[in-house]
């Protein structure tokens, strides 16, 4: 038998693992503390990590332009400021080795941005919030 230690989801766990395969089992480790050997000190799991922060709120009236699918964002064609009509396209997001233009569902202004070149986005994820 083989103790492992494992971090998982932040939480520690041991494991006991028999190696099988051999013809002889393995013998049972043993092990003598001196009297003047310190005691073992205890493992300390690693603190889970934060939460991922959530982008900001969406303003009162504004509506936003969603991925439809997972994606890398490889090409933006509007900044803040920017007028847009329906049909425009806003950006082009590469999925399954395929561009795919992102098109303005209505007439508006671009009043933020929240993506840029490279990033990677999940279906829903806001690209464009126009007003």
């Amino acid at each position: 038998m083989k103790k492992f230690q494992i971090t998982f989801k932040g939480q520690v766990y041991e494991l006991d693992v028999e190696e099988i395969g051999s013809a002889t089992p393995a013998p049972a480790a043993t092990k003598t503390v001196a009297a003047s050997t310190p005691a073992p000190t205890p493992v300390k799991s690693a603190a889970p990590k934060a939460a991922a922060p959530k982008a900001a709120p969406t303003p009162a009236g504004a509506q936003t332009v969603l991925a439809p699918m997972p994606g890398k964002i490889f090409k933006v064609n509007v900044q803040t400021g920017d007028s847009i009509k329906r049909g425009d396209v806003i950006c082009v997001l590469e999925a399954m080795k395929m561009e795919n233009e992102i098109m303005a569902t209505q007439d508006g202004k671009v009043s933020e941005v929240r993506v840029k070149v490279g990033q990677l986005v999940s279906t829903g994820d806001v690209l464009v919030v126009t007003a």
